[in-house]
């Protein structure tokens, strides 16, 4: 099985050739330089949430496709398994639990975060609905001048192609995110 950084390199190589840009073509759209796309092409980079999200936007696709493997049939992931991804900024670490077919555009992740400087995510692909319920610890979650505070077992949805923020406000937070793009 590949690794993470293989497998997302792959992915983004492949997806760039589908759509026929060059790596400044994709860096430029992206907002990154070319070094740091070229690097992660050749497997030399070790991107965080951000750049992988700043690419699959770019590209047009969901994030699953540029981090996830094909699907077995039969898939299990225990609550300590999983390719998480940790946030340049923040004590934020995503970890992809499933991704939908690519004709019903959804993917579900455990959030694993801390207190301290809150996750603040960029606009995703126009018509993305985030779905977040919070399974241990408490947060605030949605838009940047509506988040909400939430607590165990509660849910919020808000539009994730504006900006928005993930923020733990106590320990040990988790969350199950599914994030809906139309």
């Amino acid at each position: 099985m590949a690794s993470p950084v293989a497998a997302i390199s792959a992915a983004v190589r492949s997806e760039r050739q589908r759509r026929g840009l060059s790596l400044s073509e994709l860096a430029r759209l992206a907002g990154l330089s070319k070094a740091t796309v070229s690097q992660l092409e050749a497997g030399t980079g070790n991107p965080g949430v951000e750049t992988v999200w700043a690419l699959s936007v770019a590209l047009g696709v969901p994030f699953s496709r540029l981090v996830t493997p094909p699907r077995p049939a039969i898939r299990i992931l225990r609550a300590d398994e999983g390719s998480p991804t940790q946030a340049e900024e923040s004590h934020y670490t995503a970890t992809l639990l499933a991704s939908c077919a690519p004709d019903a555009q959804c993917d579900i992740y455990r959030i694993h975060a801390e207190p301290g400087r809150a996750r603040r995510s960029a606009p995703h692909l126009p018509g993305t609905v985030e779905h977040v319920v919070i399974t241990a610890g408490r947060a605030s979650a949605g838009p940047l001048d509506q988040a909400v505070e939430l607590d165990v077992g509660d849910y919020v949805s808000y539009r994730g192609d504006i900006p928005h923020v993930f923020q733990a406000l106590e320990p040990g937070t988790i969350a199950v995110f599914v994030l809906e793009q139309n």
